[in-house]
């Protein structure tokens, strides 16, 4: 049994993973302050199992996240608590990174000074990357692909791009150095598009989650740029399992960044469109807007440094993922009114 701490525990991804954790048994705190819609049915979901410790802390304060650590001794850290969209960051650069980058330094600070020995995992973004203009991008059978590589690997450079791009980009190399120059066991996450159950996407985050809903509930449904950029795309099961695989080989993975997404397992929005319609058995009516900031026409991991290191490739195909999270969105309705997203 592990003692777990998942902070930002109460979104999407932080619910899946603390749900996973109580079903091994092991003892989860989740850490959240329940400011996005949808954390607080999270929350109800999760407080189901009477294991499960919730605290609410709001990442930026460092003397609470010091206390967390000084109460605390976990085997197993979970840093997911972010501002998580490129739009609200461009309104709203300070707020973007006092919590992306000082909410992350706080949490390092705090396992540095209680010498914590758990292993942190940290889940950074594509985002780090930029726009990814010097690879030639060509339009192939209406959508958007790659001339000349099959995907994005961990040489990449580093090219921050959006102040979203620049917090989280900044607090993902914090996470690094802090395993090389004081020893805490640290693994960062590039993540690309994940999508999944209790994920309650808006228009600027969480595209997948986002086209599903509002088509099913009658939303307004804006694709800016002209909907062939494709993106890989990685269903929650297979994240959590790559977490697990992570973690289990520290030695190797102890300091690494991993670029986590779904490889072969890609979409183009428009794609996604004609699946949501054909699930539907009518046409969706769409809006188009122009480009936003920042927004790469394509991105597709190259996973083969997590093949390599800890085993992991993704099994949940997109055609299976969609179907799960449309009969899931379809079967929880009330939860979206809840949330105020319906």
């Amino acid at each position: 049994m592990k003692k777990v701490l998942v902070i930002g525990g109460c979104g999407f991804i932080g619910s899946n993973v603390a749900a996973y954790h109580l079903k091994q048994g092991d003892e989860v705190t989740v850490v959240d302050n329940l400011s996005r819609n949808g954390t607080a049915a999270n929350l109800e979901f999760l407080r189901s199992n009477e294991k499960l410790d919730f605290i609410n802390i709001e990442v930026r304060d460092s003397l609470k996240v010091l206390k967390l650590f000084e109460d605390h001794r976990f085997d197993l850290v979970y840093h997911l608590a972010a501002q998580v969209a490129v739009t609200t960051s461009v309104v709203n650069p300070r707020e973007d990174l006092e919590i992306n980058l000082l909410g992350t330094f706080n949490v390092l600070e705090a396992m540095r000074l209680t010498h914590s020995k758990a292993i942190l995992i940290y889940t950074s973004t594509n985002k780090v990357y930029g726009e990814l203009n010097r690879f030639n991008v060509v339009l192939k059978n209406n959508r958007y692909a790659y001339q000349s590589i099959d995907g994005v690997n961990e040489e990449c450079q580093l090219d921050f791009h959006s102040p979203y791009g620049c917090s989280k980009g900044a607090a993902d190399q914090y996470v690094i150095d802090y395993s090389r120059i004081y020893g805490l066991k640290t693994i960062v996450f590039r993540q690309s598009c994940i999508y999944g159950y209790r994920q309650f996407g808006v228009e600027d985050q969480g595209w997948v989650a986002w086209f599903i809903i509002a088509s099913l509930f009658g939303k307004d449904l804006t694709i800016y740029g002209d909907g062939k950029q494709v993106r890989d795309v990685l269903f929650i099961d297979d994240l959590i399992d790559a977490y697990v695989k992570a973690a289990d080989h520290i030695a190797v993975t102890n300091g690494q960044a991993y670029n986590i997404g779904g490889g072969k397992f890609d979409l183009s929005l428009l794609e996604l469109i004609g699946h949501l319609e054909k699930m539907m058995g009518r046409q969706i009516k769409l809006k188009f807007a122009d480009w936003r900031p920042g927004d790469q026409k394509v991105f597709i991991c190259d996973i083969g440094k997590a093949k390599k290191d800890f085993g992991w490739e993704p099994k949940v195909t997109p055609e299976a993922g969609v179907k799960r999270l449309y009969e899931w969105c379809r079967d929880n309705k009330e939860l979206f009114k809840k949330a105020g997203i319906i």
